[in-house]
């Protein structure tokens, strides 16, 4: 099969003639319809986590459609979505009260595993996710890290009314749809200039929009760090009422600088998003065809791999990029 493989960090990926993977005991062979872009890909590679077991397939936002089961719940045919978490021991102590994601044997789709950004795809049945065939794989593939990852962020805010999102790429795109939907508001903050997406968080319906460095208008109740620069921890502090919420939502950040503790008193927390659970995957693909969610995507053929993940890492795409594998819909 065709497959787009790294093998060290700071090179391109390769297009390369791989084994077509087959499927063992308990999972599920897939071809692969389409996959999104992250940027966790770029964390990848720039060798930015830890232990990357090169070489690898990237990619963990994977639709397709089921040609070989082990599995009785999902026979062949089934459409499913690959997501980021590909299994968990399920013994451990966080496995038995509900964290799964914290798990320290988990394996991750396109990481420890391999990914989606290939023809085929063998995936443990217990972790994917049955979709339905109402709307394009390339509309959909984004919903399974960009939208899982923002879903689990906020339920991380609470009740907050007031949100803010820092970094206004895909998964604040999706994210947005859902606060609308909730009725609550959102601010958008974008990078110095980013005039696109600022326009696309208001066409979105943002209560306002601007740069990471400037202060709302009101102060927030909760703010969310999708952006991987941990100059916006402060910033976001800064932002957010006493008792206030700041979570970070990505894999990776580059160092918090030091701030005054007076950003932090007021009973205000910091705190992350790890991964996934399967749970969170299943109530937010029910809340996303309830809104319904449209992603905004930009398609790239399999090939044009290393051309999404550069437009990805210059900020010049607005949403999401997905690269079409499969046969056309």
């Amino acid at each position: 099969m065709r497959a787009m493989v790294l093998h060290a960090p700071g090179r391109p990926l390769s297009l390369e003639r791989v084994p077509e993977p087959a499927a063992q005991s308990g999972q599920v062979l897939i071809s692969v319809e389409a996959c999104a872009v992250c940027r966790t890909d770029l964390h990848l590679l720039d060798g930015e986590l830890p232990e990357i077991p090169y070489p690898l397939i990237p990619g963990h936002q994977v639709v397709g459609s089921i040609l070989e089961s082990g599995a009785s719940a999902l026979p062949p045919g089934t459409r499913v979505g690959v997501p980021w978490l590909g299994s968990t021991c399920g013994v451990c102590g966080y496995c038995q009260s509900d964290r799964e994601n914290l798990c320290d044997a988990a394996a991750f789709t396109g990481y420890t595993l391999p990914g989606g950004y290939a023809e085929f795809l063998a995936a443990d049945a217990r972790y994917c996710f049955p979709l339905s065939r109402e709307r394009s794989a390339t509309a959909v593939a984004p919903l399974l890290c960009a939208g899982l990852i923002g879903y689990r962020a906020l339920g991380m805010c609470g009740d907050a009314r007031r949100v803010g999102l820092y970094g206004f790429g895909a998964a604040a795109h999706i994210l947005a749809q859902v606060l609308r939907f909730q009725d609550r508001e959102f601010y958008a903050f974008t990078r110095p200039g980013d005039e696109a997406a600022q326009a696309a968080a208001r066409t979105l319906g943002a209560a306002w929009t601007g740069s990471s460095g400037q202060v709302p208008p009101r102060s927030l109740d909760a703010a969310i760090i999708f952006a991987p620069a941990g100059e916006l921890v402060p910033a976001a502090l800064r932002a957010v009422r006493k008792g206030g919420r700041v979570v970070c939502g990505g894999i990776h950040m580059s160092p918090i600088p030091e701030f005054a503790y007076e950003l932090l008193w007021g009973e205000r927390e910091l705190r992350s998003v790890a991964n996934l659970t399967r749970q969170d995957g299943h109530e937010f693909l029910r809340l996303a065809e309830q809104i319904p969610i449209e992603t905004k995507t930009e398609v790239f053929p399999l090939t044009a791999a290393n051309d999404a993940l550069d437009k990805l890492r210059s900020g010049a795409i607005t949403g999401s990029a997905v690269l079409s594998i499969g046969p056309p819909e």
